[in-house]
């Protein structure tokens, strides 16, 4: 059973967030939170599997509480995806350097909100191609200037740093393993190696490692 903490100001949006989901027999809402300092009780005390958590929120907003959530060692088997009305939230890239597995817009279909909580749960990322692509935009924006040192590159091998520039670029493991002519496996192999290795929860933050230790410029991903 997948354990869900809902966090947003609105009672009426999660009173139709938890229809849907307990509706679900393999999810359940252990909890539900008005704000971000609730969200961050709550989690500790409830330890969920996942957290939705509206980002826009008074008091202690939700990119405060996922960091919070995300940073607690106790937590660290805890998802955390954001909630928000706009899927251009100036919060959003901050949200995945804190370590959120991805975003949800809150008029998501049904069928896509409870999929989603199946994925993040099973360790991957919610990043569709549309976020991707505004992060490679939200890069090209930014005036030239050196990226992080690479050190933070130096126990990947060749192979690995080429598996997290793929993943940068938005391709899924199949998609990595068609390009480099490997199988399925052995990509999900190194992905989860180069994530290991770079001490990240999931792909959102090798994507955003890609581009800020320069694996990948918005040049590149535009023309691969």
């Amino acid at each position: 059973m997948i354990r869900v903490l809902l966090a947003d100001d609105q009672v009426l949006v999660r009173a139709g967030f938890r229809a849907l989901l307990d509706s679900a027999p393999d999810i359940e809402v252990v909890a539900e939170a008005g704000d971000g300092e609730e969200a961050v009780r709550l989690a500790r005390a409830e330890g969920p599997d996942v957290v939705l958590m509206d980002i826009r929120m008074p008091g202690v907003d939700g990119l405060a509480a996922a960091e919070r959530i995300l940073a607690d060692r106790d937590l660290s088997a805890t998802r955390v995806v954001i909630l928000t009305t706009f899927d251009l939230d100036e919060y959003i890239f901050e949200a995945l350097r804190a370590g959120a597995s991805g975003f949800l817009v809150k008029d998501t279909e049904p069928r896509d909100l409870l999929q989603a909580v199946r994925v993040v749960h099973g360790g991957e990322a919610l990043l569709s191609p549309g976020i991707t692509r505004r992060l490679i935009a939200d890069y090209a924006r930014r005036p030239p200037g050196a990226p992080e040192p690479s050190v933070r590159l130096n126990g990947l091998t060749d192979r690995e740093r080429e598996v997290v520039a793929l993943v940068g670029g938005g391709l899924s493991n199949e998609e990595i393993a068609a390009r480099l002519v490997v199988s399925p496996a052995t990509a999900k192999t190194h992905v989860s190696r180069s994530m290991v290795k770079l001490g990240v929860r999931d792909r959102a933050q090798l994507v955003v490692i890609a581009y800020e230790t320069a694996l990948v410029t918005p040049r590149w991903s535009q023309n691969s």
